[in-house]
């Protein structure tokens, strides 16, 4: 598919900036980004979850991360969460943030630890992706499409637009057997991390119209109207 010259494109999608409305850039402070995120704990956990169509409500998901069973849910359910939890902590404790396969290849293991074919590792052979005809690239091509992605995302100066790209990137490679669109998140806020920027997390209330965006984002690889959508959840928005 042909595509204007004036937009941004990396190897499986493209951008046009110009209609989107990036965060403003505040002064950069990981401390205080990861203070926020840690404050918002069990809600970030949550919409996580109910965008993977996990019941839990979010009552119940600041039960069960405080330890207690929660009744009336499938053993999946709770592990499912749990495993939310535990990819959350990693993000936030993390110390080297550069953008890798070896720090995809953990935020995956961390986030589909028991729903993936083979969790931690880039898949090895053919996926699809629900309410889409779009065919995700080649297996073979994975590690060679990871690697000119990162050096797009790394050309680009606003951490908005470097976060948002990654996120977009990996969820239309479909680099890993499940858990793409989390694991494509925990990068995502990995490079706000980096930059000093507060996370983003998406509420369940923009659900539809998120999963309505994504599947028009698989089918033509414009993925404008997605970044503009993600971009207006930054946590910022909470405590200032």
């Amino acid at each position: 598919m042909a595509q204007p010259p004036n937009k941004l494109k990396a190897p499986l999608f493209f951008l046009n900036p110009k209609k989107i409305e990036w965060p403003e850039i505040s002064e950069p402070n990981p401390k205080r980004a990861i203070w926020r995120a840690q404050k918002l704990f069990a809600e970030i956990v949550y919409d996580v979850a109910h965008y993977e169509g996990n019941p839990f409500t979010l009552p119940e998901v600041q039960t069960l991360l405080e330890g207690i069973t929660v009744g009336g849910h499938k053993i999946s359910d709770a592990e499912q969460v749990l495993q939310q939890k535990n990819a959350l902590e990693i993000l936030l404790k993390k110390e080297n943030r550069a953008l890798s396969k070896t720090l995809a290849c953990e935020f995956n293991l961390s986030a589909a630890k028991f729903e993936a074919l083979e969790p931690g590792v880039f898949r090895t052979g053919k996926v699809g992706i629900t309410g889409t005809q779009y065919q995700p690239p080649s297996h073979e091509t994975l590690d060679k499409l990871f690697e000119d992605t990162c050096v797009v995302i790394q050309e680009l100066e606003n951490p908005f637009e470097r976060a948002v790209s990654i996120f977009l990137s990996g969820c239309r490679a479909q680099f890993f057997w499940d858990g793409n669109k989390r694991t494509s998140r925990l990068l995502m806020n990995n490079i706000l991390l980096e930059a000093g920027q507060d996370i983003i997390t998406l509420p369940a209330s923009v659900r539809l119209e998120f999963n309505a965006r994504m599947i028009e984002f698989y089918e033509s690889g414009d993925g404008t109207e997605v970044a503009n959508l993600v971009s207006k959840h930054q946590i910022r928005s909470r405590f200032e």
